[in-house]
């Protein structure tokens, strides 16, 4: 359990910061951008849950706890040597990703197929999952960009893959299953 009883340690004043392993990187290093970057992710879905209730409510809540998972995951980087430590690092799993697309694919049964591509709008809730799609998108080409020069999780960048997927989807159907759409008119404005 974490327990924080200090909020500011001053040992981040030099510009740099401790990875979950203990490690001292600088604070613009790759791997702190990709998961400061699931944290700002996370911020969003908070604010999106400011417009949400029900199921979709529930399933952004659960979303939120994955991206902590996430986060974790990535401030461990030794992927090899962690497994047998003694507080093994969280890593995000095949079945989390498998959860997103299991919904994706319920959302997506009610909605028509879209003739044109959407504009980010319509509801609050939809506005807010397209600022959440977007910000995703952000964190996973960082994981992505960082995969390329350390070794992460697969599951990482997976996840953050379905989940800006997710959050199209869902924007729909908190546009009246897609029927409140805002939809884009090629050349509208010439």
């Amino acid at each position: 359990m974490v327990v924080l009883n200090k909020i500011y340690t001053k040992t981040g004043d030099s510009g740099e910061t401790a990875l979950g392993n203990g490690t001292r990187v600088a604070k613009h290093s790759a791997r702190v951008t990709a998961y400061g970057t699931v944290d700002e992710t996370n911020a969003t879905f908070g604010l999106a849950r400011q417009h949400a209730s029900g199921d979709i409510d529930a399933q952004l809540a659960a979303i939120q706890n994955d991206l902590f998972d996430l986060g974790a995951d990535l401030c461990r980087p030794d992927m090899d040597k962690d497994a047998t430590a003694e507080y093994p690092p969280l890593r995000v799993s095949a079945e989390q990703v498998s959860r997103l697309e299991t919904e994706i694919d319920a959302m997506n049964e009610r909605l028509t197929p879209l003739r044109s591509f959407v504009l980010p709008g319509g509801s609050a809730l939809a506005a807010n999952l397209h600022l959440c799609r977007t910000v995703s998108r952000r964190a996973e080409r960082l994981c992505v960009e960082l995969a390329a020069q350390e070794t992460i999780n697969p599951a990482v960048v997976k996840y953050l893959n379905r989940l800006s997927d997710w959050c199209f989807v869902a924007s729909r159907i908190a546009n009246d299953d897609g029927k409140a759409d805002v939809l884009w008119v090629p050349g509208a404005n010439r």
